[in-house]
């Protein structure tokens, strides 16, 4: 086993251990590529202040999110397919969110279903709802979040329609694996990954097959998907939903300072800074770049969060001293998991939550909750 000192080599443990197809998933955007790129790059743009003879004693990176306690300012982002990454993928991650103190937020498009993931937790996980043409089947799947006592739904806005990704259509990207030579040569050389999938039940969309009339199994899901994504999404149907599920709402994918007030209005609790990991418009604002004027704009009505682009706990520092009071994690925890499974996933947040704390130490800051844009090197960083 390799010393394992940050992100970057979780991904490179990942990227041998995890079939091509599913880890070109993770690692890739839409299109070019840009924004993809651009959300993890402009992070290196920001410069810190070093402070020095600072008491540095007695720091807490604990704060909260959406009235939840959580010992750092990041939550695990709702990723389609963990279940592909390791065996069990959104089991085991979020049983390492729950013993580390942060939530985990499982996807509509998971392997393991909700009553999967409620069967082994204890600690409330939040549910993120993508908006399908079967409303039917939408209502069926806030009662089966209310029924396992998650905690918020956050609903995704920004998919509508799906972006191109070009390493998923050469990749014949499925789950489970269409078992084409190239794919049968790349799975031989991944004995570890093959094992965890022949010793699980859980190879199929678990929130989806069974739960819907026609969708029986994976055959005939395909063809169920590429029909359901709602184009027609709006703003009344946020209402909607918000009325039905009745509890906690986090809106995904606000980029736009005009969305973020409408968010405002719609009554929800928080919205998410998001280009749903440049996996959809391709040329758009990185998330990092997109926060602080919304954060200025909105922040004072309702709770701002971010994603996108974070692979340390530095990136963590820098948005919540633009303006987030919460931070999502996505390919960082998906490189622990199929990288290392549970274990992986713990070491990605201890990962980050080191360097979270001793940059806050550095400076001269003791209260993740405190942090502004005094420690940020003016000039850096955008506005």
């Amino acid at each position: 086993m390799p010393v394992i000192t940050d992100i970057e080599d979780l991904r490179v443990l990942a990227k041998k251990r995890v079939p091509r197809m599913f880890y070109d998933y993770a690692d890739s955007g839409s299109w070019t590529e840009s924004t993809y790129r651009a959300n993890e790059s402009d992070f290196q743009a920001i410069k810190l202040r070093q402070r020095v003879a600072v008491d540095m004693e007695g720091r807490s990176t604990a704060t909260t999110m959406v009235g939840v306690p959580v010992a750092m300012p990041v939550a695990i982002a709702p990723t389609g397919l963990t279940g592909m990454q390791h065996a069990d993928g959104e089991i085991l991650a979020a049983r390492a969110a729950e013993a580390f103190g942060i939530p985990f937020t499982l996807s509509t498009m998971s392997i393991c279903s909700i009553e999967d993931v409620a069967a082994h937790t204890k600690a409330p996980f939040w549910f993120q709802l993508y908006v399908m043409r079967d409303r039917d089947f939408i209502e069926r799947l806030i009662a089966r979040a209310q029924a396992a006592g998650c905690g918020a739904l956050v609903l995704t806005l920004d998919l509508q329609i799906l972006g191109q990704r070009h390493k998923d259509l050469k990749n014949g990207l499925s789950a489970p694996p269409k078992l084409t030579l190239t794919n049968l040569i790349n799975l031989a050389s991944k004995p570890r990954w093959c094992r965890g999938m022949l010793g699980t039940k859980r190879r199929g969309f678990g929130n989806i097959v069974g739960h819907v009339s026609g969708v029986a199994d994976m055959s005939s899901l395909g063809a169920w998907t590429a029909q359901q994504f709602d184009p027609r999404l709006n703003w009344n149907d946020v209402e909607w939903i918000k009325k039905r599920w009745g509890g906690k709402l986090i809106l995904k994918g606000i980029q736009d300072v005009e969305d973020a007030r409408l968010a405002v209005a719609s009554g929800a609790d928080a919205l998410i800074v998001s280009n749903h990991g440049g996996r959809q418009l391709d040329g758009a604002e990185s998330s990092i770049r997109a926060l602080p004027a919304i954060a200025a704009e909105v922040g004072s009505r309702i709770e701002v969060h971010m994603d996108g682009g974070i692979r340390s706990g530095q990136d963590v520092l820098k948005a919540v001293a633009l303006g987030a009071r919460g931070t999502y994690i996505g390919r960082a925890f998906l490189y622990g998991l199929g990288a290392m499974g549970e274990a992986g996933v713990t070491k990605a947040l201890q990962i980050i939550h080191k360097e979270l704390d001793l940059t806050m130490a550095f400076c001269g800051h003791k209260r993740v909750a405190e942090l502004g844009t005094d420690i940020l090197l003016p000039g850096t960083f955008p506005t």
